[in-house]
């Protein structure tokens, strides 16, 4: 009898998952055409920037654009932590779309790829792949879902890998985007 009961809370849990991932990548395509409003809310802005653009699943946002220039406008160390805190956050997405047991990407060529690194390497090849500007990113989340690694341990390297890629662009946007604008004069 419990594990029926323990299965039907699972089940649920899985379905809710998957509805809320499916949620927030709607609204996050709705409201695609002003998310640099966020920017004029300092550093909130740039963590609500950075969490609605990873919380979408295979939906490009311009995220790590707005961070780049918000990195020239703000303390880059302070727009990193941010961003890299709201994207850590945003990519629970795709580690929930994983943990539903409703991945669509199951079977991809990407997902048989970063799948086996997942499972022998756990959140060093989160923070790898967080880390650094890519595509399969989700690929992973999802793949870390599926592979029930714990949320904190995924939360973690993520958050980690975050700080890293979002302080980077930060920093390249304080010291490159008045150079840049030079030319446009």
């Amino acid at each position: 009898m419990t594990t029926k009961r323990s299965n039907l809370q699972t089940n649920i849990l899985r379905i809710l998952a998957l509805l809320i991932v499916i949620g927030i990548t709607a609204f996050v395509f709705s409201i695609r055409d002003r998310v640099e409003d966020f920017a004029a809310l300092g550093y909130p802005g740039v963590f609500l920037i950075a969490l609605l653009a990873n919380a979408t699943i295979f939906i490009p946002a311009p995220g790590v654009a707005i961070i780049y220039a918000m990195g020239a406008v703000f303390n880059p160390l302070l727009v990193g932590l941010s961003a890299g805190t709201g994207g850590a956050l945003g990519e629970l997405s795709g580690y929930l779309a994983g943990f539903s047991g409703q991945a669509v990407i199951e079977n991809s060529n990407v997902y048989d790829r970063i799948k086996p690194w997942v499972d022998k390497y756990g959140g060093w090849t989160i923070l790898v792949l967080a880390a650094i500007p890519n595509p399969f990113f989700d690929v992973a989340g999802v793949a870390a879902g599926i592979s029930k690694m714990p949320m904190r341990t995924f939360l973690f390297f993520i958050w980690i890998g975050q700080l890293i890629k979002m302080t980077f662009f930060a920093y390249a946007g304080y010291y490159s985007l008045e150079w840049i604008t030079q030319f446009f004069k």
